[in-house]
């Protein structure tokens, strides 16, 4: 009887584990669609206009579970800097807290931002901004880093998804001002997972 109850209760996990993985597929699937339809929009698209009438979709990673964390997040209130970009501009930028995490068997960490002048915004308030760099770029990814986005308050235990990495505009070319990832937040292993380089 205990070893019904036990093969009953290991395979109600397996349900809940699928079903789990489903819902963050779907939920992956819907945040690279709504990614895919703003690059597809001829007015506004960050791609090179000869490419906008037949772009389908970003092209990215397989999605990998492996890159989907939970990190221990540490809240660190920094003092307020101007971020290096791809131009003279020099955004004001917050750190937050840290986000402590393993990935592919390494320990890394990676600082969380607030940019001053969006989180005056309504819709922009609890925006947490997550640039990085990794061993993929100027390979599989864009060489001048990726990065993520988060809406705060965040708690103790965040999870962190590589699989919505995305661009900067200025992968696409273009007189963008993008900012560039600060080196605290380079990560010494290679993330393939998000979105890969435009093209060659």
């Amino acid at each position: 009887m205990r070893s019904i109850v036990l093969f009953a209760m290991i395979g109600l996990q397996g349900v809940v584990a699928a079903q789990s993985e489903s819902k963050w597929l779907e939920g992956l699937e819907r945040y690279w669609a709504a990614i895919d339809s703003a690059y597809r929009d001829t007015v506004h698209s960050p791609l090179p206009k000869e490419e906008r009438g037949h772009f389908t979709q970003l092209p990215r990673f397989q999605a990998d579970k492996a890159f989907r964390v939970n990190a221990r997040y540490e809240p660190v209130t920094g003092e307020v800097f101007g971020m290096k970009t791809s131009t003279e501009r020099e955004p004001k930028y917050q750190p937050m807290g840290i986000l402590h995490f393993t990935l592919e068997g390494v320990e890394e960490q990676l600082t969380v931002y607030r940019n001053i002048d969006l989180s005056r915004l309504d819709g922009y308030r609890n925006y947490l901004f997550v640039p990085f760099t990794d061993l993929t770029n100027g390979e599989s990814t864009y060489g001048g880093g990726r990065y993520l986005d988060l809406e705060g308050p965040l708690g103790n235990a965040v999870e962190l998804d590589f699989n919505r990495a995305y661009n900067p505009y200025c992968a696409y070319g273009g007189s963008y001002s993008c900012p560039i990832p600060p080196l605290e937040n380079h990560l010494e292993v290679a993330v393939r997972a998000g979105v890969l380089k435009h093209h060659d």
